[in-house]
């Protein structure tokens, strides 16, 4: 009996290892017109039970990019939540994070709100809303930002920020990419205005080795099991090929160096599903000859306990990343 209850205190110590924290990113609330990016309420309050009922410390975003430039431990209980675009919606969402106390990040184009478009918030609402949580960037106009010039990006980046000194008379800490879509050359030039953090769209989780300025994000929409996305796990990899998209619209191999302590792994690209692919001394090295059927492109190589890193390719005006 003894060694019984040793073995199961044993497996879930090993099991209490492995996880990481967790971003999750909603949009719209209680807005069926728009399922693909909607939540209801009631699905948000079994969300917030879950994290509640099962022990997770939901944190502002800032303490968690605290904790990764300190090189502190990540701690897998937390949870950080996030909000996109701005829209009216979230004003029906805010009683349910007050009655939690969970905080969270809104992050808002400042176009459609300077503009009043119907469904987005005002900045009388916003006012009201940062007593209770952040208030991040998400672009002026929410561009493909990969089809602007680097001058178009700067200009945008700008205008927001000027707008938000003006009717919040304060500077946004983060930022995260419209529609998840970046490259290294978009990078760069929106961490030079100097964020402290950017927030991609991304299936992932944060650990130790996370970038600051490159924090996968899970979507939760619609019927959601956040239960079974809290079990995803950061993996670190480096991406070797694809580095962009490529120009002929064929993706031909995927090179990936991971841990050499994995054998075997899975590898995901959008229209194709699932494949099972052999790691030999740290690296994929997998020939696909994929013709890509979309200018957004995700790859993803999984390994055991769900660890995974996500690469994305997104088609810019030239017909590169």
């Amino acid at each position: 009996m003894f060694r019984k209850l040793l073995l199961r205190s044993s497996l879930f110590f090993a099991l209490s290892l492995f996880g990481d924290a967790h971003i999750f990113v909603y949009h719209r609330f209680d807005d069926p017109r728009y399922p693909a990016t909607n939540t209801s309420l009631e699905q948000l309050k079994k969300d917030f039970t879950y994290l509640k009922e099962h022990h997770y410390k939901v944190i502002p975003l800032q303490q968690l990019v605290d904790a990764l430039k300190n090189r502190e431990k990540i701690d897998d209980k937390w949870v950080v939540l996030t909000i996109d675009d701005g829209y009216k919606s979230f004003l029906k969402a805010l009683p349910l994070f007050r009655k939690f106390k969970y905080p969270f990040t809104i992050f808002i184009a400042t176009k459609p709100i300077e503009n009043r478009y119907g469904d987005f918030l005002h900045w009388e609402d916003l006012r009201l809303i940062k007593r209770f949580g952040e208030i991040g960037l998400h672009s002026h106009a929410h561009p493909h930002l990969v089809n602007l010039s680097n001058d178009q990006i700067q200009k945008d980046t700008q205008q927001a920020l000027q707008l938000f000194q003006k009717h919040l008379s304060m500077q946004p800490k983060s930022y995260a990419y419209p529609y998840g879509e970046y490259d290294e050359r978009v990078k760069k030039i929106i961490k030079s205005f100097g964020f402290s953090a950017i927030c991609n769209q991304n299936i992932g989780a944060i650990s130790k080795t996370s970038d600051v300025y490159d924090l996968d994000r899970i979507a939760l929409v619609g019927k959601s099991n956040i239960a079974k996305q809290l079990r995803i796990q950061h993996l670190n990899a480096q991406w070797l090929a694809p580095i962009h998209y490529p120009r002929t619209g064929i993706l031909e191999n995927v090179k990936i160096k991971v841990s050499p302590q994995y054998t075997t792994g899975w590898l995901y690209v959008t229209d194709y599903g699932w494949k099972r692919v052999k790691i030999k001394n740290g690296i994929v090295n997998e020939y696909l000859g994929y013709k890509l059927k979309r200018d957004r492109v995700r790859v993803i190589i999984k390994v055991k306990h769900s660890k995974i890193n996500t690469k994305i390719l997104v088609r810019s005006r030239d017909g590169t990343e």
